[in-house]
């Protein structure tokens, strides 16, 4: 007998992820209305309060059909988590009057190249020189105005981020060092990142006044012999 009855999608057994999953009238073939769904995005994101409760989307990772991707943010299991998926669904849950101006940065930049677990805030970094607006209450983000030149973020998906190298050295100036060091030997093994420890101690060493210099310094060379 078998296992599942013939019509059933398999993971997609839920009935409102087994009609995304079909295209739509007008739809290019091998694309999926979950990608364009609400709460969806490019990536496919699941979102908890738009297409799917907070409830449903516990009970289908359950069921083996979804998977928690951050906290309210969920993916079918047909989909991979990808840095492109990772920064998504950050971007829905950062303020959309935002989102064109800032780019992820320090650790959740790191979470999203898969070097850091998932931030329990979500660091937004801003040019100083460009005009934003202040963060609503409660919205789980943090915003820095920092000195950002264009070749320090990338586009991931949809989403900026601060580059690798950017990234680590961030993490090594603003992040306290219990926290910063395991994060900066995952990005420094991930050599598609270019951000290898020597790299960003020699960036960090020629920046004159930067904030918390000496100590990172200090941990980018007790890293680097070992430690």
């Amino acid at each position: 007998m078998p296992s599942q009855p013939p019509d059933s999608a398999g993971p997609l057994r839920h009935p409102r992820l087994r009609q995304a999953s079909q295209p739509t009238v007008g739809q290019p073939a091998g694309q999926r209305a979950e990608d364009e769904m609400p709460g969806g995005g490019a990536a496919g994101v699941l979102v908890a309060g738009t297409l799917f409760s907070e409830g449903e989307l516990c009970a289908m990772r359950l069921d083996g059909v979804a998977r928690g991707v951050c906290a309210g943010v969920y993916r079918s299991v047909t989909i991979a988590e990808t840095p492109a998926l990772r920064a998504a669904a950050l971007l829905r849950k950062v303020p959309p009057a935002l989102v064109p101006r800032v780019a992820i940065g320090r650790l959740a930049a790191a979470w999203v190249y898969g070097c850091a677990p998932p931030p329990e805030r979500i660091a937004l970094v801003v040019a100083n020189a460009r005009r934003t607006t202040e963060l609503p209450p409660f919205s789980g983000c943090t915003l820095h105005e920092v000195a950002l030149a264009d070749a320090d973020v990338t586009a991931v998906g949809d989403a900026s981020v601060t580059t690798g190298l950017r990234t680590a050295m961030d993490i090594a100036l603003y992040v306290p060092a219990p926290a910063a060091a395991p994060v900066l030997r995952r990005l420094d093994a991930a050599a598609w990142l270019d951000a290898p420890l020597h790299r960003v101690r020699t960036e960090i060493a020629r920046v004159p006044g930067l904030p918390w210099k000496l100590r990172a310094l200090a941990l980018l060379e007790q890293l680097m012999e070992g430690g």
